[in-house]
């Protein structure tokens, strides 16, 4: 019992130096303002972000008008998202950065969770998510405001990939349900998600090691279907103790 809540109170002390982090680094996005490159088309003289929660707002934001009167892009729930942001902050673009710097703290602490769930390594997830919260690459995206799509994109596809895993482990056509209705709301946040089934493939590899060593097929399926009850990664260290 205490080694489990020691273990709690780890992954909580990471999740929190993570979030600490991406503060300190970012927090200066509050002071930025709009740039001229996309960010006029997504917000500034966008009239379907500016039409609001309205019917007509809504429905160009579902339908085609919506890439005739905006970029040329169907992301509603990116059009959404901003017409909130336009709701809560109208043009003051400080807003607008925040709320992409919350998605990239959630997107962070999510993917720690994440591949703390499928390695049981804790300190190497806390490595991976640390790096893709610090890297340079992830400025453009918090730092953006266009680029809402990206972190918004994420935040699903990360929700995603966690309702497969849990569907990996008991399968159901709820848990199924889940995988394939997020992966809608990503795709529907930025289309470049459209490569995540070729990504859940890749995890049935590694980590969730779905396929035998001997092949796929697997031969003499167990009654579960081949997926163990206990925790990723335990049967590698139970391997490893039986060397």
């Amino acid at each position: 019992m205490l080694k489990r809540i020691h273990k709690k109170f780890k992954v909580l002390f990471i999740c929190l130096v993570l979030a600490a982090s991406i503060l300190v680094v970012f927090w200066q996005v509050g002071d930025h303002g709009f740039i001229t490159l996309d960010d006029d088309s997504y917000v500034i003289n966008n009239p379907t972000i500016k039409n609001g929660f309205t019917y007509d707002g809504i429905t160009c934001v579902f339908t085609y008008c919506s890439m005739t009167e905006g970029t040329g892009h169907w992301h509603p729930l990116t059009w959404l998202s901003l017409m909130l942001d336009y709701e809560l902050y109208g043009l003051n673009s400080g807003g607008y950065h925040i709320t992409n710097l919350i998605f990239h703290l959630a997107n962070t602490i999510l993917l720690f969770l994440l591949f703390h769930l499928m390695t049981q390594e804790l300190w190497k997830s806390a490595f991976v998510a640390a790096l893709f919260a610090l890297h340079p690459l992830h400025v453009e995206s918090v730092a953006w405001v266009t680029e809402r799509k990206d972190v918004l994109s994420f935040f699903f596809g990360i929700l995603a990939i966690g309702a497969y895993v849990f569907y990996t482990k008991r399968p159901g056509m709820a848990r199924y349900l889940a995988v394939v209705l997020l992966f809608a709301c990503a795709l529907m946040a930025k289309s470049m998600l459209i490569t995540l089934p070729f990504l859940l493939i890749l995890l049935d590899y590694w980590p969730l090691r779905r396929f035998q060593q001997d092949g796929f097929p697997p031969k003499n399926l167990p009654a579960d279907g081949g997926i163990s009850r206990r925790p990723w990664g335990e049967e590698k260290k139970q391997e490893d103790a039986c060397r």
